[in-house]
């Protein structure tokens, strides 16, 4: 293939993975001219690439609807993804016990690659997680506890980097805006051991989390609760040990895997 078939394949690539994030937006599927309205997309172009997709199962045509939904093919993307992150049942455990102690959502991150990632997360319909804080969730570190504490954790240089890539978006009016705001609140992190986010990701729900940590005392992942804000003024102290607790049994159940060299 030459150099400019390899750019057009590219950008068909990008493009099917533009769509695939479009029909995943609505829980009934899309039309093709809906994908193609979204994406200011030719149609005939969409309707090319709604075939490869097809065919290689990532969507369904729902004919009967005219609509395009999201492949059984991506269940199992999304089962070797939960296999690779790798949260050990004994993790998953802890968790689950944090939630019911705390009576609050609970989270598990930690960092994949240069990605600091929601690798668990336990919630109830009456204490749910913070949308879209699900599994896999990996943006907005800066406006997160448990985003936080990993990046109270890595050297000077690697958050820099991270911080260069991903910014400081701004998710309500409370979310930090500066580097050296954000370094502030990190050097507290250091010296407490817990993070502390009151509705700088999200009006409405504020965070704690403290850092899970290896033998020789690497932040390796954390443990983090969420809470409305009134429950957090009330209790934010009384989680404060539970989320020690909880992530010292983390760090303790991480031993002998080979999670631990993260």
């Amino acid at each position: 293939m030459g150099r400019n078939g390899a750019l057009t394949g590219t950008a068909s690539v990008r493009k099917a993975f533009a769509m695939l994030d479009v029909v995943a937006t609505n829980s009934r599927g899309v039309s093709a001219k809906d994908i193609a309205a979204a994406l200011d997309m030719p149609l005939p172009t969409v309707y090319r690439l709604l075939k490869t997709l097809v065919a290689s199962e990532h969507l369904v045509h729902l004919k009967d609807q005219g609509r395009y939904g999201l492949g059984y093919k991506l269940h199992a993307l999304d089962t070797s993804l939960r296999r690779q992150v790798g949260t050990p049942p004994a993790v998953a455990r802890i968790i689950r016990e944090l939630h019911v102690r705390s009576d609050a959502a609970a989270y598990y991150a930690v960092h994949r690659g240069d990605d600091i990632i929601v690798a668990h997360v336990v919630e109830s319909a009456a204490r749910p997680r913070i949308t879209p804080m699900g599994f896999g969730f990996n943006d907005a570190a800066h406006a997160t506890a448990f985003g936080k504490v990993l990046l109270a954790a890595m050297e000077p240089e690697h958050r820099r980097s991270y911080l260069a890539r991903h910014g400081l978006p701004e998710m309500t009016s409370r979310t930090i805006q500066t580097i050296e705001e954000l370094e502030a609140q990190l050097c507290e992190v250091r010296d407490s051991g817990i993070a502390v986010e009151r509705e700088e990701f999200l009006m409405g729900a504020s965070c704690l989390a403290a850092p899970v940590t290896n033998p020789a005392g690497q932040t390796i992942g954390s443990v983090a609760v969420s809470m409305s804000p009134a429950d957090f003024a009330a209790r934010a102290t009384n989680v404060s040990g539970m989320l020690r607790d909880a992530a010292d049994k983390v760090g303790k159940a991480l031993r002998g895997t080979h999670l631990l060299a993260n």
